[in-house]
């Protein structure tokens, strides 16, 4: 009878401990609120950027349960990403990814890019070897190179460069929402938790500030939150 209460006990600590994390987000735990910032002018929408490298693989597993969130936000929200330059200011997986945003052909490749490197281990660490891999999944050569090489991309990488620093961000995945909220699943998750859990309470934090971000600016109702994402089946 004794050990049948302990068991009880303990099911009841789990499940209280279980409800706190499901609690209101708190900022300084789940996100953080930076200090000083200018906030995007995105009409009626919120502003809502992922910074990611296609190298992690944290950041791969996001990116359908990514996707799936940023369709269910529908008109709330404008979304981007902004790709860390993780060997410095020429880093070459940046460099491809603002190359093919100012082309307009990331939706070509950039699935492409994370399978090459997490599935079929192609590191793909390297221009020469990027452009090859571009060039043979659809995207002009002579293109890529003449946009590769323009002061509008060398512009870009700087910038987004410059926006790292300006929301101080040391890791990918990080999501900055409205130019003034900052989270990650390394944020929101929980310590020992399972990564689909922590990319899971980052999207219902996500959900909380894009809504915050939507009331306190006036910029509309906010809809409801987004219904739990699941996994992307492999």
């Amino acid at each position: 009878m004794r050990l049948l209460r302990l068991l009880l006990a303990a099911v009841t600590l789990m499940a209280s401990t279980s409800g706190a994390f499901a609690a209101e987000p708190q900022n300084g735990v789940d996100y953080t609120t930076l200090d000083a910032t200018t906030r995007p002018d995105t009409g009626k929408k919120i502003e809502v950027v992922e910074f990611f490298m296609y190298s992690c693989p944290h950041c791969h597993s996001l990116e359908p349960l990514m996707s799936e969130w940023v369709k269910k936000q529908g008109d709330n929200i404008v979304f981007r990403r902004v790709h860390m330059a993780f060997s410095g200011p020429n880093d070459p997986q940046a460099h491809a990814y603002v190359t093919l945003e100012a082309m307009g052909k990331l939706d070509l490749v950039h699935d492409k890019i994370f399978r090459a490197v997490h599935v079929e281990r192609n590191r793909l660490n390297k221009d020469e070897a990027l452009t090859d891999f571009i060039a043979k999944n659809g995207v002009d050569k002579a293109k890529y190179l003449e946009f590769f090489n323009s002061f509008a991309v060398q512009t870009k990488m700087k910038r987004g460069a410059s926006l790292i620093n300006t929301y101080k961000l040391t890791s990918a995945p990080s999501i900055v929402i409205d130019g003034r909220f900052v989270t990650s699943p390394a944020q929101a998750g929980r310590p020992n938790q399972p990564e689909l859990q922590s990319q899971q309470a980052t999207l219902k934090v996500m959900d909380m500030l894009v809504a915050r971000a939507l009331k306190e600016s006036g910029k509309g109702a906010a809809a409801a939150p987004a219904a739990p994402v699941k996994t992307a089946k492999k």
